[in-house]
């Protein structure tokens, strides 16, 4: 997993709510198990028509947002069902932001164990945000994990809250497997002893 530190980009807005994870990656791309490949799937219901040309008007097929990296959206993001497709997609597509006032749980969680920051606000902040965003690809957002602060175009600074397991997780792109395996050694220790103890088994 990608580790987090800084990321200044373009910010795509979105002022929905209850943007839920079949409308994230509907059911139908499901089949896979990779992570790679549903970038171009994200939205794929919003984003493209019945005969698959994309729909001009929204917002990560026009010009200026076609290579956000932030994504600045309405409340109760990724609610719906619990599937992993959903933050895989995300971050295919290159978003490894998403700033919305709440976020389901299980969504929210999914996104730091594949290298997405989820950052919840008051709705006032996310509405300056969405204001800063719908300016396009002229105005850049700065997102700070260590500082823990949002920078908009303006020179506003917003700070947020964030778990400190899962910023350590995410500053050092450690996601489950990762975890354990900064404990290896211990774990070979454990094996070589037990071995040595039981060697019938």
């Amino acid at each position: 997993m990608n580790k987090f530190d800084k990321l200044s980009g373009i910010a795509a807005p979105m002022p929905m709510v209850n943007i839920d994870t079949d409308m994230i990656i509907p059911k139908q791309f499901l089949k896979t198990i990779k992570r790679s490949g549903l970038g171009v799937n994200l939205f794929d219901e919003m984003r493209y028509d019945r005969d698959g040309n994309e729909v001009p008007d929204f917002v990560l097929n026009k010009p200026q947002y076609r290579d956000a990296q932030i994504l600045v959206a309405g409340d109760n993001f990724g609610c719906g069902s619990s599937r992993e497709h959903a933050p895989w997609a995300i971050a295919d597509f290159g978003i490894t932001c998403v700033i919305a006032p709440s976020f389901a749980d299980i969504f929210y969680n999914n996104c730091f164990k594949n290298g997405i920051l989820p950052i919840a606000l008051p709705q006032e902040q996310v509405d300056l945000l969405m204001k800063d965003a719908e300016k396009g690809s002229n105005a850049r957002i700065e997102v700070d994990l260590e500082a823990q602060t949002i920078t908009s175009s303006d020179g506003e600074v917003i700070s947020f809250q964030v778990d400190a397991f899962k910023k350590h997780c995410l500053m050092n792109g450690l996601d489950d497997i990762g975890l354990t395996l900064e404990k290896a050694a211990s774990i070979d220790s454990f094996e070589s002893a037990a071995a040595q103890a039981r060697p019938w088994v």
